[in-house]
Order: structure tokens, then C-alpha cells, then sequence
């Protein structure tokens, strides 16, 4: 994290690390609440997915 303000319009942004699809499977797993079914990376579970209609994963991916 920097401690120097940003000059202008510039943002910090970091740079998303993908993994090799090669290397790594899907782990997608899910859990019910009471408004629906929750889907999330269980590698990652802050990657979660919302919605309010019903999508496929397939079209999410």
C-alpha cells in the first residue's frame, strides 16, 4: 500500500492475476439461503455471483 496521495484522475489499481487454466480446476461450490442458492470459487469464496433472475453458470463464465 503507498502513503503518496494520487495526482489528478489516476487511480491505483492492481493488476488481476489469472490462473493457468491449464493448472487449476473449476472448484465451484455453493450453499442455500432463504432468497436462493449462492455459487462461489472455493478457492477464492469472495467470488461469489448475484442475481436476480435465474442465469446458468455456463453464461456467467
Amino acid at each position: 500500500m503507498s502513503d503518496h496521495a494520487n495526482h489528478g484522475d489516476e487511480l491505483d489499481r492492481a493488476e488481476a492475476a489469472l490462473p493457468d487454466t491449464d493448472e487449476t480446476e473449476a472448484t465451484i461450490e455453493s450453499y442455500e439461503t432463504e432468497d436462493g442458492v449462492v455459487f462461489y470459487d472455493a478457492q477464492n469464496p469472495l467470488a461469489w455471483l448475484k442475481a436476480g433472475e435465474p442465469l446458468t453458470l455456463e453464461e456467467q463464465a
